[in-house]
């Protein structure tokens, strides 16, 4: 090689074809790209606006939108308002009153990051009229696609209002992108209740193209009476009518809020509303522990109605995760979720045979005349009874076998008669009894006394004010269920040592998490040890699950642990045997019962937490009040 040829190719390599130079961005192009993070959809800003309004003090909050919230969105509120200097500095990126130690350890606020207004000042027409209590007048000041912005005298009452027009004008790629005009609506109207259900004591309203889509009145008067009051207005009055009141503290945690019966639920989680400090989040943990707690009482593919108000010191959560500040980190995510998953036992535990009303009213609407073949089951689209068919003794897909292992269905034949009798043949027909013949008067019980039986399948019982039809089938079911549910607590859940341990190769970080775990696994009947470096060996696996798979078990259950922190697979799959089991041993339809065998049904139903519905959360029992009856028939 030539001196010549040494010396030219570093110089090449040190200026490549082609290769820009590094340049600092202009500030409205840095502001356009750091909107695409925070506003990314009219429901974003209506968001970032009411929480500013929130903060502010505000009492009463009013949101008006033109095509959607993207030619014309507007929020107005009663708050502290600003001076015209606080105005001018708003619109700076990162100026903001709401951290003045400069602490992001303790936040206290639901805004905090300074981003809002510039972000949308970058990419639309804003304009912000405010007036603070005793001002002489208001200012207003306006900026469009963050360029310079005006100052100037304005007319307002008091208070602060913010006017966004033409939305991501400056921004056309993402204009492109948003859908249409009602989907946008409909987010806004979701980022909006969500608000209004953590803060009762406020009023909102929402109009699109000068049409009123609600008003939330201000709710006075007890915290949990006035929230309960909002959760009805925005998730139905269903729901008000059959939610369960939580109150439950662990340490520095406070949980508060209202979570439905089983037997009211819905085919996704879209119900389910969660807050902590009064923030809206969607956090997997929250989610995983509300599957936990149902996990009991509903089919997989169905989902409870929740609203959840989650209190914890600021230090001990973390909301600086996204701009969006929808996401939060716990300090402590085990003692959160365990808080959540006791307290929701306890109030259904609580709520006893309870089912929800829309039980009943959907059974009306089913027999009313030209109810038409729903019958009435959709209202509200959170009446509805599980569309889900479950046939007794169907297998399903597992890791195990439903088949029981050979000397465990003997074992368990103890669970299958906790009603005094059920296993002899009845010595008398169906007939209808008198009323001495029942446990006394009907309305000395909740159920009521037994009448007739029906079909051998149904049990009819009279009450103080209605009647009551029980499915004998799922209703023993339930019972059966509970009863080995008692058992497993008491002595632990029975295991089948393998011959020969199996060995099962994950990748080290699967492998850690199930070691971490082992314990609680091991309470639960699979016993894993290390065997170095991702490589597991197991010993041990629930009896219950007969013939098992061992390497797809494992792998599911580190696959949950990595998202839901919380081994479901083994517990679902023991559950479903548990399940399979009372369903086998429990009084059939087409079985007839005495007068005796049905009132000791409907006793120990009202003796045994959650008789309401059966294991997949279908009702055991239809309640009629005897006013609705009439109504049926023109008397009332």
């Amino acid at each position: 090689m030539t001196d010549q040829q040494f010396t030219e190719r570093p110089e090449a390599a040190a200026t490549p074809r082609g290769r820009a130079t590094i340049r600092r961005l202009p500030e409205t192009l840095v502001n356009r790209i750091a909107a695409g993070e925070v506003i990314e959809r009219p429901a974003a800003a209506v968001k970032e606006l009411v929480e500013n309004s929130l903060d502010a003090g505000a009492r009463r909050i009013a949101v008006a939108l033109r095509d959607g919230g993207k030619a014309w969105l507007s929020v107005t509120d009663d708050g502290e308002g600003m001076e015209p200097a606080a105005l001018e500095l708003a619109l700076q990126r990162h100026a903001t009153s709401k951290l003045p130690d400069d602490d992001l350890v303790r936040i206290a606020t639901l805004g905090f990051r300074g981003e809002a207004l510039p972000s949308i000042g970058a990419v639309a027409r804003l304009s912000i009229a405010s007036r603070p209590p005793g001002a002489a007048e208001a200012w207003r000041i306006a900026v469009e696609g963050g360029g310079p912005a005006e100052l100037a005298p304005a007319a307002l009452g008091g208070g602060t209002r913010v006017e966004v027009r033409d939305l991501f004008f400056a921004t056309p790629a993402r204009l492109k992108f948003l859908k249409s005009a009602r989907s946008e609506v409909m987010a806004v109207r979701d980022s909006l209740e969500r608000l209004a259900m953590a803060h009762p004591a406020v009023a909102f309203s929402l109009e699109h193209e000068e049409r009123s889509l609600f008003r939330h009145e201000a709710e006075a008067g007890d915290l949990f009476d006035a929230r309960l009051r909002r959760l009805g207005a925005v998730m139905g009055r269903e729901f008000q009518d059959n939610a369960l009141a939580l109150d439950a503290k662990r340490e520095s945690l406070h949980l508060t809020g209202y979570i439905g019966l089983p037997t009211l639920n819905k085919a996704n989680a879209m119900g389910q509303y969660l807050f902590v400090n009064g923030r809206p989040v969607r956090d997997r943990l929250l989610l995983g522990a509300i599957r936990g707690a149902y996990q009991d009482f509903l089919a997989r593919d169905r989902h409870p109605l929740v609203a959840l108000f989650l209190e914890l010191p600021p230090e001990e959560v973390d909301v600086n995760v996204h701009p969006a500040k929808a996401e939060v980190r716990f300090r402590d995510p085990g003692l959160v979720r365990g808080l959540i998953v006791s307290a929701c036992k306890h109030a259904l535990a609580e709520a006893g045979h309870r089912a929800s009303t829309t039980v009943a009213q959907a059974a009306l609407g089913a027999i009313r005349p030209g109810a038409g073949q729903d019958g009435g089951l959709e209202q509200g689209g959170q009446g509805r009874l599980p569309s889900h068919a479950w046939q007794p003794g169907r297998q399903g897909g597992g890791y195990g076998s439903a088949t029981l292992p050979r000397g465990l269905a003997e074992a368990a034949a103890g669970y299958h008669a906790p009603l005094e009798g059920l296993d002899a043949q009845p010595s008398a027909r169906g007939e209808t009894p008198t009323e001495e013949a029942g446990a006394g008067p009907a309305e000395s019980h909740p159920l009521g006394a037994a009448r007739a039986q029906l079909h051998a399948t149904y049990v009819v019982a009279q009450t103080a004010d209605g009647i009551v039809i029980v499915d004998q089938h799922a209703a023993h079911e339930r019972l059966v269920y509970e009863r080995m549910k008692r058992q497993i607590a008491k002595t632990g859940v029975a295991r089948q040592m393998l011959l020969v341990p199996e060995v099962v190769e994950l990748d080290e970080a699967a492998a850690e998490r199930l070691l971490a775990r082992a314990a609680e696994l091991a309470e639960l009947g699979l016993v894993v040890e290390g065997f170095g470096g991702g490589t597991l060996l197991v010993r041990e696996t629930p009896a219950l699950l007969g013939q098992v798979d061992v390497q797809g078990l494992l792998k599911d259950l580190a696959d949950e642990l990595a998202e839901l922190d919380q081994a479901l697979s083994l517990k679902e799959r023991l559950e479903e045997v548990c399940g399979t089991l009372a369903c086998h041993g429990s009084v059939r339809a087409g079985r007839r019962l005495t007068v005796e065998e049905m009132n000791a049904l409907l006793r120990e139903m009202e003796a045994t937490p959650h008789s309401g519905q059966c294991n997949h959360g279908r009702p055991t029992y239809v309640e009629l009040k005897l006013s609705d009856i009439e109504k049926l028939f023109g008397r009332r």
